[in-house]
């Protein structure tokens, strides 16, 4: 099962992606945690010793152009990936992790050429019944106009009770559509009240897939730092780990 965590910047796609990461390993999975914000912060929620060391595959810019074959404006559409998820792993209980991060060149013009090497890394990723992949996406909708993801089951959208999140929540839906991605579900966080509920799904047209509570104790784990799901209430726990038998049946 692939499952990619989409949204609005600032609304908790991290943590709900460490948070999914470690109840799928709780249910038995092999889990393949996958980094693409720009800005990676799943290391570090995880608990990966020395995050910050972690060079992401979008920084490697001189693997990323020998794999893209470009030449001017012309690079290969379908390059050679099969080799490089696992010279590229950090594991640690039965957590496998890969940092994509994004490729971002100020005034460089198009990084087409990287992007498709990065989407076909993504692709190229088979699983067993008992694998499973969490994708953290970087904020927003550009992934969806690059279709990094094309190849995953399922597409969980974080909202948060306000109307800039049901905005760029609309948009990703709307994309998702248009590059053939059905299964997409609305992870409502930081929920406080019914009224929180209420307000995402009149403002979305749908009904809520998972709703998580605000819980002021994930807020003080995530400023410690170490890893989240150590201080995860065992309510929340529970309620993702529903979720993921839900997307499984």
């Amino acid at each position: 099962m692939k499952i990619a965590i989409s949204g609005k910047g600032g609304v908790g796609k991290s943590t709900i992606s460490a948070i999914f990461c470690e109840a799928l390993r709780e249910l038995g999975k092999r889990v393949l945690a996958i980094d693409s914000d720009p800005s990676p912060h799943l290391a570090r929620l995880l608990g990966f010793p020395e995050p910050e060391k972690i060079v992401p595959i979008a920084q490697m810019t001189e693997l990323l152009e020998e794999r893209s074959g470009r030449q001017g404006p012309f690079y290969n559409l379908n390059p050679k990936v099969d080799d490089l998820p696992e010279r590229f792993l950090l594991e640690r209980d039965r957590i496998k992790l890969m940092v994509v991060g994004a490729v971002q060149k100020g005034g460089g013009g198009c990084a087409c050429a990287e992007n498709t090497v990065l989407r076909n890394l993504v692709n190229a990723l088979l699983l067993e019944p008992e694998d499973a992949i969490v994708m953290d996406m970087e904020a927003g909708v550009e992934h969806l106009g690059r279709g990094t993801i094309q190849s995953v089951d399922h597409l969980l959208i974080v909202v948060e009770p306000y109307k800039g999140s049901l905005e760029t929540a609309k948009k990703i839906e709307r994309l998702a559509r248009d590059i053939g991605l059905e299964n997409t579900r609305i992870v409502a966080n930081k929920v406080s009240t019914d009224e929180d509920r209420e307000f995402i799904e009149e403002g979305l047209g749908v009904k809520v897939f998972l709703s998580i509570p605000y819980d002021p104790e994930l807020r003080a784990a995530e400023r410690r730092g170490g890893r989240l799901y150590e201080y995860c209430p065992v309510a929340i726990k529970e309620l993702v780990k529903d979720a993921i038998k839900r997307l499984e049946g």
